[in-house]
């Protein structure tokens, strides 16, 4: 599980919905996850947000700027990375990596690690972004029982491993999702795993979950404000 979890890698595509190859249902059930969820308004006016990726990380990203800072909390490392340029600054040990080699393995390891763990987090957000399209798989319940709105997530030409897939249940109740498959290729019948999206709650403007059932998202905030040192200096 995981390598799993550190291999699920997938890109934030900028850009509109993906509507013109997506089924109408599909996205009509996407539009009604981003209304719950506080809606696109809302979303937009998230800027910094803060989370701790299941004990190994913690990340700090400025969704404005693109910056974000990345704390591993199981060696001494600290990665200073805009996503955007993939330019930034690496500390280990709290003395700054200078060897242009190793800068950018650790920059770009950590560019991996944001798209990675933000995917866990915010996925929901990203339903309709360009490069994705959505399949309408019909009603079925979630494992708890749970009925559900169920899509299917393929992807063209985005992110790190566009050959993924996904398939996500959005229970029929909350509008919220409940429940996401994934798939390393998607071709394959047998998901590598099944889990819940659970404990969903407000930060912010915007209401986010981070029950992954065996494995958590802790320390979840929205900041109002952070300092621009956060992102440029240990």
């Amino acid at each position: 599980m995981k390598k799993t979890i550190i291999l699920l890698l997938l890109a934030w595509a900028c850009g509109g919905p993906a509507r013109g190859q997506s089924d109408p249902q599909a996205v009509a059930v996407a539009q009604a996850v981003m209304q719950a969820q506080g809606g696109q308004k809302a979303w937009e006016q998230t800027r910094y947000l803060q989370w701790n990726f299941f004990g190994n990380r913690r990340l700090t990203w400025d969704r404005y700027t693109g910056d974000v800072r990345i704390e591993y909390l199981k060696k001494p490392l600290l990665t200073l990375v805009n996503v955007n340029s993939r330019q930034g600054r690496v500390f280990w040990q709290q003395r700054e990596e200078t060897q242009t080699d190793s800068v950018q393995k650790y920059l770009e390891e950590g560019y991996r690690a944001w798209v990675n763990d933000s995917y866990w987090l915010l996925m929901p957000y990203k339903l309709l972004d360009a490069g994705v399209t959505l399949r309408y798989m019909g009603t079925e319940n979630t494992e708890t029982g749970r009925p559900a709105d169920k899509l299917q997530l393929t992807f063209a030409n985005v992110g790190v491993t566009p050959q993924n897939k996904y398939y996500v249940w959005v229970d029929k109740s909350t509008h919220l999702v409940s429940q996401w498959a994934y798939f390393p290729k998607a071709e394959l019948e047998k998901p590598a795993f099944v889990s819940p999206w659970k404990d969903y709650r407000r930060y912010g403007k915007i209401l986010l979950s981070g029950d992954r059932g065996n494995r958590q998202l802790s320390e979840i905030s929205v900041k109002p404000a952070l300092s621009a040192q956060t992102f440029k200096t240990l």
